[in-house]
């Protein structure tokens, strides 16, 4: 630039994004949990993929299932940050708080409360005033699939790089190793391993619970299911978002 004569530019800064993990059950990774605890996951693999999508994670602490501690910790994100992510309490159970939460501003908009994704269906998209919050399922499988399939692109347009035609991760055609069966009316998003035989990728299906972190460590990539179809067949052609970090995505 100083070689064409310019001495400024202009800029977008990253995008600051407050993340809340919530839950009773929910300790710090340096407790040992109790029976029906568990670690605190969520915060970290969050920000990782903040970073990841070139903003600025802003970790808020652990939050118990308290309406009023809920509510002030979300009061200090809006105020700190340009978006805010609630991990947990985003169903529809008596202890979980988020939609109370977003309820009880006066200047909110819901925007979504259930999305036909799988997994992820149990997710909250809001805005108060004028900064989106998002209401992320607890399990982190269903948070990390939700984060890549909306919160990514959302950073990717506050971060001043517009519309996005092209894939935000790179993908790569692979032929599926068995069957994968779909309900109908929702999209799946399959965790898959990729193996290189013969000179082409194979797609293994990884299936397990969301709530399972090791569906994630043995991935490498994401496939989709459109929620038109019933399933894919073995040998089907399908494309597979990479989502291991040194392909730009998420693990």
């Amino acid at each position: 630039m100083a070689g064409i004569g310019l001495s400024q530019v202009f800029v977008y800064r990253r995008p600051r994004v407050a993340i809340i993990s919530t839950g009773d059950e929910v300790v710090p990774v340096d407790q040992r949990p109790e029976p029906g605890q568990v670690r605190d996951i969520n915060t970290y693999t969050l920000s990782a993929f903040c970073w990841q999508s070139g903003a600025e994670p802003q970790a808020l602490g652990l939050c118990k299932d308290d309406f009023e501690e809920l509510k002030a910790r979300l009061e200090k994100g809006l105020r700190e940050a340009d978006t805010v992510l609630i991990s947990g309490g985003s169903s529809v159970g008596t202890r979980d708080m988020t939609l109370r939460v977003f309820e009880s501003f006066h200047n909110v908009e819901l925007l979504v409360h259930g999305i036909s994704i799988s997994p992820g269906k149990p997710t909250i998209i809001a805005r108060i005033g004028s900064k989106a919050v998002f209401g992320l399922p607890g399990h982190t499988a269903s948070a990390m699939v939700v984060a890549e399939v909306f919160l990514n692109p959302f950073l990717s347009r506050l971060s001043g790089k517009g519309d996005f035609p092209e894939p935000l991760r790179e993908e790569v055609e692979a032929e599926l190793s068995r069957n994968i069966e779909s309900a109908s009316g929702r999209e799946d998003y399959i965790r898959v391993r990729l193996v290189e035989k013969e000179g082409k990728f194979i797609a293994d299906p990884i299936f397990g619970k969301s709530g399972l972190i090791s569906t994630l460590v043995e991935a490498d990539g994401l496939i989709r299911v459109e929620r038109n179809t019933e399933g894919l067949y073995e040998g089907d052609r399908v494309k597979v978002m990479f989502i291991t970090p040194e392909k730009g995505g998420f693990r």
